[in-house]
C-alpha cells in the first residue's frame, strides 16, 4: 500500500506533466495564452483532486496486490 503523501507526490508530478500539455494545446487551438492558462489552472485543480482520491480509493482494494502472508518466520 503506497502512503498519502506519495499518493500526492505522484498526484502533483502527474498534473505537472498534464498541465504543460492542456496550456500547449489550448493555446493552440485558441491562440490565446490568458485563456489557455485560465484552462489549465482550472483543469488542474479539478483532476489533481480527482486523481489523489482515485490513487487512495485504489490502495483499499485487493485486485492485484500480493496477498501478505499471515506471519512471518
Amino acid at each position: 500500500m503506497e502512503s498519502a503523501a506519495r499518493s500526492m507526490a505522484k498526484s502533483l508530478s502527474w498534473r505537472a506533466v498534464a498541465l504543460v500539455i492542456t496550456l500547449v494545446v489550448t493555446y493552440s487551438v485558441t491562440g490565446s495564452l490568458s485563456l489557455a492558462a485560465a484552462v489549465g489552472v482550472t483543469d488542474t485543480i479539478i483532476k489533481l483532486g480527482t486523481y489523489y482520491a482515485h490513487e487512495r480509493a485504489w490502495n483499499r482494494i485487493a485486485f492485484g496486490q500480493a496477498k501478505e502472508p499471515e506471519y512471518y518466520i
